[in-house]
């Protein structure tokens, strides 16, 4: 009988089904996947019986750095606390965008000298002539490239205009990586704000007044076109319409590659949650009827949505109640890292019925496969040994003040969660054990996109 460094234990979530059984890890890899318990041997074995073991979940979109008081130390310890073992990191950084390759390699020291958890790291480019940075951004192992219909910020966050957009894609379809968008329309939202602003409408409501459903499906319309004459491939970031993934399955079925997430938060809280909590619950798209909600629920049941991210924002205080009287003046985005695995979990596999391994699908595989993340997101042999636990006997309530993250400001804060990750393991080690971050930063490595050359 083999010996084997590691053996977990538990109700193992495959690609295709569940089975009660055991995982061999050696070299911080997967090794064997046997069914039963008691056949394989090691120097530790993880007891997970009675509770799920999942593929280590992958965030595809965190800003560790849109608050630079958050970085790679305290976000990865979020993440590990969340069972996500492997983020993609936007690149809208402060100060400065990830739009070239010295920016983007300075980057990737930072990561492996402070990171708990692995990370990919996205590229973007610059408003004008940014694109001569591809090609060394790909090359360097930028997983994909993040841009936006929609100006937060010209430097750091800016609108691409529409011919750079259409040069972008083709050069990325050269290394057959992802174009991901912001898709909301500049224009029509910055007429109806001003329009707002003027008449005094600034309520927490004003903030999805002003950027109703078709600044989404405007602006993806235009991009899925533009996908499909450069046969590049696009993918739309946090999708808060169902009707944009009717038109996505429009294109698709015409052959355009484009493929699409939401975030935890679409799904979990509607508009009425503006005026609930105010600046807490201001985020870009912003929440949308609940009418809507039960729509993007229908759309990720039946595969036309395909993964679910956090977009973790991590804003203080400071940041949000600027926006306690007039709601655009708050920052936007919510934290999400230390409780999106658990919150998905319950509202998906306990609330509403879906198969642990569509759940598994929709927060590790899918985005591993759409990104082409080598060995990452699903419980094979030879994929590394990334593992999130998930006890489903466990009810627990949401604390914002013991989050890992900087920012300390949840919606979700007090509310009860049936299900929690209680152990999170990244190629074969434990990194949180269910009540403390047991790694130091360091252990986390960067894992480049697939352009990637030495």
């Amino acid at each position: 009988m083999n010996q084997y460094e590691v053996v977990i234990q538990g109700q193992l979530v495959l690609p295709e089904q569940v089975v009660e059984g055991e995982i061999g890890v050696q070299n911080g890899k997967i090794v064997a996947i046997s069914e039963g318990i008691g056949n394989l041997q090691a120097t530790t074995i993880v007891n997970a019986q009675g509770k799920y073991v999942f593929p280590g979940l992958i965030d595809a979109h965190v800003h560790c750095f849109s608050n630079p008081d958050e970085g790679f130390e305290v976000t990865s310890a979020a993440a590990a606390a969340g069972g996500v073992t492997t983020f993609l990191d936007m690149p809208y950084d402060l100060p400065n965008p990830i739009n070239n390759v010295d920016i983007f390699k300075e980057k990737i020291e930072r990561l492996n000298e402070q990171s708990i958890v692995d990370i990919c790291l996205w590229g973007t480019i610059s408003k004008y002539d940014g694109i001569e940075q591809i090609k060394p951004l790909a090359e360097a192992g930028a997983v994909a490239f993040k841009m936006s219909t929609f100006e937060t910020d010209a430097y750091r966050f800016p609108r691409i205009p529409d011919y750079e957009i259409m040069k972008a894609m083709e050069q990325l379809r050269e290394y057959d990586l992802v174009a991901a968008f912001h898709a909301e329309n500049d224009e029509i939202i910055a007429d109806l704000i001003e329009d707002y602003q003027k008449a005094g409408k600034v309520y927490p409501k004003a903030h999805m007044e002003t950027r109703p459903p078709y600044t989404e499906t405007s602006a993806v319309l235009k991009l899925m076109e533009f996908a499909h004459w450069t046969d590049s491939k696009l993918h739309i970031v946090h999708v808060s319409h169902p009707r944009t993934l009717e038109l996505i399955k429009l294109f698709k079925e015409q052959g355009t590659k484009v493929t699409s997430e939401t975030c935890y938060t679409y799904l979990l809280l509607n508009c009425d949650d503006l005026d609930k909590y105010g600046p807490k619950a201001k985020n870009n798209p912003p929440l949308r009827y609940q009418e809507d909600v039960d729509g993007l629920w229908e759309k990720l049941k039946t595969n036309d949505l395909d993964f679910v991210t956090s977009d973790h924002a991590p804003w203080s205080w400071a940041h949000k109640e600027k926006g306690k009287d007039n709601i655009f003046l708050a920052a936007s985005g919510m934290p999400g890292l230390d409780i999106m695995g658990s919150l998905m979990f319950e509202s998906m596999v306990v609330d509403k019925g879906f198969s642990p391994v569509h759940f598994a699908k929709a927060m590790a595989q899918n985005p591993a496969d759409i990104y082409g993340i080598p060995n990452k997101g699903r419980i094979a042999e030879g994929f590394d040994a990334d593992f999130a636990i998930i006890d489903p006997e466990v009810v627990w309530t949401i604390d914002e003040n013991q989050f890992h993250s900087y920012s300390k400001i949840s919606p979700f804060h007090g509310q009860k969660v049936n299900g929690k990750v209680v152990h999170t393991i990244v190629r074969g080690e434990t990194v949180y054990d269910g009540e403390k971050v047991t790694k130091e930063p360091g252990f986390g490595a960067f894992v480049p996109g697939k352009a990637f050359k030495q």
